[in-house]
């Protein structure tokens, strides 16, 4: 298959999405398909989950061995070392994973601390993802995290000496954050030692209840400037300890280091969602899928004892819902995307008047037909996507 005649696809990687809806406790900030763990039985959601990865073998027949497996939530590290393998060795039965397959685990720092890590790598699990968000204990109280500062150091460190790669997500811009504070936390982080970063800026979700609070007065959101000073401070502090931004929320030491699996989003590949409220794009005879699995995990159990899948929508995208997606996506890492690649899918150019206009003003390169983002661009991402959306 080639790119002119094939621009999205399991050619850009393939992946499996693993969502475990499970938490300890749910964050005030999170909109993610996630209920209370409570005293439920993991047994019949990971049989399930099973089965579904199984289901999905029929739909796409000539698709080849995986390439990432991601286990999501909700908190998947709340997992067994034997429920990870079971999972592990039904995507390995019926896909195949590839010898050098990247396959990550998120997991909470309390989580890290007190898991069977040599088990999870015996499982497979190569790279772990911790939910540190703050090395502040205030923040921490803020964002309604159950571990401190001193737990989420710990944690990092015992994860760095567990598996060949580890990445910890953060969350800044958050109401009333300092721009020295701030860094002065970045600092804290990069001396942990993880070759991976991904920042988040607090983004207030409807019907979280954090909207609430904003609603009621109790919490004022950064405003758009506040934050994008942040942004700019936070790339070039972490560029110049060697973290470069590989996408607009992510830093890695290596190119060893960036998320596989993400990438496969950002690149226009294919990936299956497994588990309540997981999304999938797969490609089947030059179509593109896009679904959602059953959202919640009984209607979601149901549906696979009794139809063998949990798959809940399924809609075929038209040629500009995928040629939308693909240029939102692909303009996110650094390297961007080849606007040759949504001119094959619509047949209309990219309109190169307004790339030359951005060029001008410094948001983006134009490399033959290979289209980026400016550090300076990566700020106005959205916008810039849409102007030039067909």
């Amino acid at each position: 298959m080639t790119e002119a005649i094939h621009p999205f696809g399991p050619h850009f990687g393939f992946g499996l999405y693993v969502h475990w809806p499970y938490c300890a406790r749910i964050c005030p900030y999170c909109d993610f398909n996630v209920y209370a763990a409570k005293d439920r039985d993991p047994g019949l959601l990971v049989e399930a989950i099973c089965a579904d990865i199984r289901a999905h073998r029929a739909r796409m027949p000539d698709h080849g061995a995986l390439n990432s497996v991601y286990f999501g939530g909700g908190t998947p590290s709340l997992l067994a070392p034997a429920h990870v393998a079971e999972i592990l060795e039904t995507a390995n039965d019926v896909f195949g994973l590839q010898p050098d397959a990247e396959i990550t685990l998120e997991a909470n720092p309390n989580d890290v601390m007190r898991a069977d890590l040599p088990g999870l790598g015996a499982a497979g699990i190569n790279r772990m993802s911790v939910g540190v968000q703050s090395l502040r204990d205030s923040a921490l109280a803020f964002l309604g995290r159950d571990h401190d500062a001193e737990g989420a150091k710990a944690s990092v460190q015992r994860a760095i000496r567990a598996f060949r790669s580890v990445s910890v997500d953060m969350i800044y811009a958050r109401p009333g954050q300092a721009m020295d504070d701030w860094k002065l936390e970045l600092e804290d982080l990069l001396w942990l030692g993880m070759p991976h970063v991904s920042l988040y800026e607090l983004t207030i979700k409807e019907g979280t209840p954090f909207a609430m609070a904003v609603e009621r007065g109790q919490i004022v959101p950064m405003t758009d400037d506040e934050q994008a000073d942040l942004f700019e401070m936070t790339q070039t502090l972490l560029t110049d300890a060697g973290l470069p931004a590989y996408e607009v929320s992510n830093h890695a030491r290596s190119a060893e280091h960036q998320s596989r699996h993400n990438l496969t989003y950002w690149n226009g590949g294919d990936w299956i969602g497994v588990g309540p409220g997981a999304h999938g794009r797969v490609t089947v005879n030059g179509n593109r899928y896009a679904y959602e699995a059953e959202r919640r995990p009984e209607v979601y159990l149901a549906n696979v004892q009794a139809l063998g899948s949990g798959w809940g929508d399924a809609l075929v995208l038209d040629k500009v819902g995928v040629a939308r997606e693909l240029l939102a996506m692909g303009l996110r890492p650094a390297g961007g995307i080849n606007v040759s690649r949504i001119e094959a899918i619509t047949g209309e150019p990219v309109p190169r008047e307004k790339i030359a206009i951005f060029a001008e003003h410094g948001w983006v390169r134009l490399d033959g037909t290979q289209l980026s983002l400016t550090p300076a661009g990566r700020l106005l991402a959205d916008a810039l996507t849409a102007q030039l959306a067909p």
